[in-house]
């Protein structure tokens, strides 16, 4: 299969998912790359942890307005805001979740898609550190 040195789609997506997660200082974020797995529902999956139910919701807007602001692209489907434990953002592509920490435990997404390539992001200045 012959690669494009142009950027996927997907790949910038994923970076700008990524920079809003970032924005609202979310923490432990993890990127998987799910391109070469078959069967795989989606490109990327982006997972990130927020601290409260207050900064779930800044963060999954923070992750909406920075998509928007490129790509004039709203989320295909989006699910959990009224619960404010898990919120999904679906890109088709790309799906962006961000867990409240302990449910992110409870679910284990990354063990899930243990295949994947999996990129751990460094934290921003002013984030929280990772938690391992």
């Amino acid at each position: 299969m012959k690669h494009n040195k142009i950027q996927d789609n997907s790949d910038i997506l994923a970076e700008l998912v990524v920079k809003g997660m970032q924005e609202r200082k979310a923490a432990d974020i993890v990127v998987l790359n799910l391109k070469s797995l078959k069967n795989a529902v989606a490109d990327y999956f982006i997972i990130c942890s927020a601290s409260s139910d207050t900064q779930l919701d800044a963060i999954a807007t923070a992750v909406e307005e920075e998509v928007y602001k490129l790509t004039k692209e709203n989320p295909w489907q989006s699910e959990g805001r009224t619960n404010r434990e898990w919120v999904v953002l679906d890109y088709v592509d790309v799906v962006a979740h961000i867990f409240l920490k302990d449910k992110r435990n409870f679910y284990a997404l990354e063990e899930l898609w243990g295949d994947a390539e999996i990129t751990e992001v460094a934290p921003t200045e002013g984030a929280a550190p990772a938690q391992v």
